[in-house]
């Protein structure tokens, strides 16, 4: 399925050779704006993490593998000192996406297997190879996932899995997208996702963009077009599965997953193997990102909270594994959902280099 006849936008570009620069969508702008970040300095690569100019599980972690060649590139008489330094600052941006922690990892393995005259090359060949490899991820995830929504015409998401989120099609998105390729146009319920609503700024954005019928609702509405019967499936990414199949992702998948289990809907996560944390028994381990009071109390510059009150911001929660119909990663299927199928599949994962 050629990206280019779906209008996806490129989120994630690198611009020159091993001394150039990271370019971003600024997601912060969207969807009235469609600008990008020139980060030229690992410090704005941080930031840009940080504030949400680049996010998505699977984007963070491309992000932050560009941005330790953006910082060996400033500095390129000190390679291996500022790449570990830019490794371990990288990795203070966000602490949930596990794939941010995955990809510096693997940008910590170039630097201690490479000579220091060739260490900047091999950065950079490392960046674009996790790049790269994230594209193919994403395709494989909508072939596989596809199939699930055969019959499906009305299918409900939140947050944002797609483009957005990722090198190209996504991962949630990247089975919507699939399946109108292969003939299956079903219409997207897109939940608002408060606070930050990148649901209705982003997924709307990019599926309207791209000829996806798209409906956004706020996100308490859910539970009463569950009941309506106007849901046939809910699918949404995750930012870190833990290796009995409990998945962190934006705050509101737990209750729509509580919500998909009694109107007897199938709720489906895809990921790729990348966002696993084999190392976490149970999500209960999953640290979970505290943002600012003022995303809830002063949205989008707006008071809406009275002084002084007091505000609860998690980024995140975690689903338990009981209550999701199947995980879809770019190796097949997790199904039925617990430790024993996760590890069958996550083990049929090629290691990366």
């Amino acid at each position: 399925m050629p990206a280019t006849a779906l209008h996806l936008p490129h989120t994630i570009q690198w611009l020159g050779d091993t001394s150039g620069s990271l370019r971003l969508l600024d997601q912060t702008r969207l969807p009235t704006e469609e600008t990008y970040l020139d980060a030229e300095s690992v410090e704005q690569v941080h930031d840009a993490i940080r504030r949400l100019v680049v996010r998505g599980a699977p984007a963070i972690g491309i992000a932050a593998a560009y941005g330790v060649c953006v910082a060996v590139g400033n500095q390129p008489d000190q390679a291996r000192s500022t790449a570990l330094s830019a490794i371990e600052y990288l990795a203070t941006s966000r602490p949930t996406a596990v794939n941010l922690f995955w990809a510096l990892d693997r940008m910590r393995r170039v630097v201690e297997a490479t000579a220091d005259d060739r260490l900047a090359t091999q950065l950079l060949s490392e960046a674009i190879a996790i790049h790269d490899e994230d594209r193919q991820m994403c395709a494989a995830i909508g072939r596989h996932g596809a199939p699930l929504l055969d019959g499906c015409q009305n299918v409900l998401t939140h947050c944002n899995a797609g483009s957005l989120a990722t090198a190209e099609l996504g991962t949630a998105l990247a089975v919507i997208y699939t399946a109108h390729s292969n003939g299956n146009p079903v219409h997207v319920y897109a939940d608002e996702t408060r606070p930050l609503l990148q649901g209705a700024r982003l997924t709307a954005w990019e599926l309207s963009r791209s000829g996806v019928d798209v409906t956004v609702l706020c996100d308490s509405m859910a539970a009463s077009l569950m009941l309506s019967g106007k849901v046939d499936a809910v699918i949404v990414g995750a930012d870190r599965i833990a290796a009995n199949g409990d998945a962190a992702n934006k705050i509101g998948t737990y209750p729509l997953a509580i919500m998909a289990r009694y109107h007897n809907v199938p709720c489906y996560v895809a990921a790729p193997s990348s966002t696993f944390d084999l190392s976490l028994p149970t999500g209960q381990g999953i640290p979970i990102e505290q943002r600012s009071a003022k995303e809830v109390s002063h949205p989008f510059g707006a008071q809406t909270v009275p002084a002084g009150v007091a505000v609860y911001n998690p980024a995140f929660d975690v689903t338990p594994a009981e209550l999701i119909t199947a995980i879809v990663t770019e190796q097949g299927l997790i199904q039925p959902v617990n430790a024993t199928t996760v590890a069958k599949v996550i083990r049929l994962a090629a290691p990366q280099s």
